[in-house]
């Protein structure tokens, strides 16, 4: 059985994944990236161990995938903006002196990208572009059935193409970038800055909670939502355009119709994500899907 882990800007998330792709047992909990790497890697292999007991198995492997950049031919960390602190750490060398087992790292995009390859979505498509979106934006590009790498192995941070150079201050230091604009936190960050001071929601104001605001009506966080939605929208359109792929783009979020509204695995995207996909890609036939 493969230890699976998932290192992102908010949770950490580990699973028992056997050679069919379902999950045996799983655990997650906060990154804390302040409180160093060694905390994050304790915790790592405290889940792993309890979900491998959980599984009543054994590792054989580990792989990782987590928000970049990521070295994956060394296994260490780069300049990722959610842990700087990390730079050149390497969790492969650790991981793999704990378990005494072969781990690889990936970019957690482009991992996801070639899980959804093989299992998922884009089974049997020859281009695929994936998409994932939580504390940043990342994608995963399938060419010709291969993953595509840049130079060194590196991964295309398409998160952080440019949208609106006006726009919001992003953790990279540019202004406007896709995740600035379209991420899990510019949508709080959207709502805390523009309501207004009498808003009965501030306290505590999550993306999660302001989708179940948005559900239930509520205007401000329904215009949170479709701002939010236009953005998403907008920079999945500039990659069909860029990137002309096989007609499915799959988008890390489980998807369910809800009048209007498209709840997804904890967001929720109005039905500009479409409309704006949709003009953005009106000389191509391509279709949205959720990931596996």
């Amino acid at each position: 059985m493969i230890g699976a882990v998932d290192i992102g800007g908010t949770k950490i998330a580990v699973g028992i994944v056997d050679g069919d792709g379902k999950v045996l047992a799983r655990r997650e909990c906060s990154t804390d990236a302040d409180l160093g790497y060694s905390h994050a890697v304790g915790n790592i292999q405290t889940m792993l161990r309890a979900s491998a007991f959980t599984a009543n198995t054994h590792l054989s492997g580990i792989g990782i995938g987590s928000t970049g950049p990521v070295l994956p031919l060394t296994g260490e960390f780069g300049d990722v903006n959610f842990f700087p602190n990390w730079k050149g750490q390497n969790p492969v060398k650790d991981l793999s002196e704990s378990f005494q087992v072969m781990v690889a790292m990936e970019n957690d995009a482009d991992a996801a990208a070639l899980g959804e390859a093989g299992w998922g979505a884009g089974k049997n498509k020859k281009r695929l572009i994936y998409v994932t979106v939580g504390t940043g934006i990342g994608t995963g590009f399938i060419v010709d059935g291969q993953l595509y790498r840049g130079v060194d192995h590196s991964h295309p941070e398409i998160g952080h193409h440019l949208l609106d150079p006006s726009g919001p201050l992003c953790v990279c230091g540019f202004h406007g970038c896709w995740e600035s604009l379209a991420a899990g936190p510019a949508l709080t960050a959207w709502l805390e800055k523009e309501a207004p001071a009498s808003y009965a929601h501030r306290d505590d104001l999550t993306a999660k909670r302001i989708c179940e605001l948005a559900m239930t009506g509520d205007e401000w966080a329904s215009k949170a939502v479709d701002r939010e939605a236009y953005y998403l929208g907008l920079g999945l359109a500039n990659l069909v355009t860029m990137f002309t792929p096989d007609p499915t783009v799959s988008l890390t979020v489980r998807v369910l119709r809800l009048g209007t509204t498209l709840v997804a695995g904890g967001w929720v995207t109005s039905i500009s994500l479409t409309n704006t996909f949709d003009a953005g890609c009106s000389s191509r036939t391509v279709t949205l899907v959720p990931a596996a």
